[in-house]
């Protein structure tokens, strides 16, 4: 059974920082690539970056430059280091792991919230 834990989220003053972390377990975590998505109230959840089994990355525009993500296969984890933070990146942020690349996401965390107050 797959279980993706996020952490790491919570109340953050705008250009603050944040990492979050997602512990994995119940796949070889080296296979998969990870992603990282998020969902502000009342919208669509987006992509926000990703990254390989061989660590190549992918971002969204609205976060490159700023979010940085990694991996440490030897904790099964995967993080992501969001820095220069915006109210606008307040939404509930979710890992999901997957196959292929760019990668096909079959299994899900629960999300964790993070607020940037203004």
């Amino acid at each position: 059974q797959v279980q993706l834990v996020e952490s790491g989220g919570g109340l953050v003053q705008a250009g603050g920082s944040l990492r979050l972390s997602c512990a994995a377990s119940g796949r070889t975590f080296s296979n998969y690539a990870m992603g990282w998505f998020r969902q502000a109230p009342g919208k669509e959840r987006d992509f926000i970056a990703a990254i390989s089994w061989t660590g190549s990355t992918l971002y969204a525009g609205s976060v490159k430059g700023r979010f940085t993500v990694s991996r440490d296969n030897g904790k099964n984890t995967v993080y992501l280091q969001m820095n220069s933070l915006k109210p606008e990146d307040t939404a509930v942020y979710y890992c999901a792991m997957g196959r292929g690349w760019p990668a096909r996401y079959d299994y899900w965390g629960q999300g964790t919230q993070v607020t940037v107050s203004s």
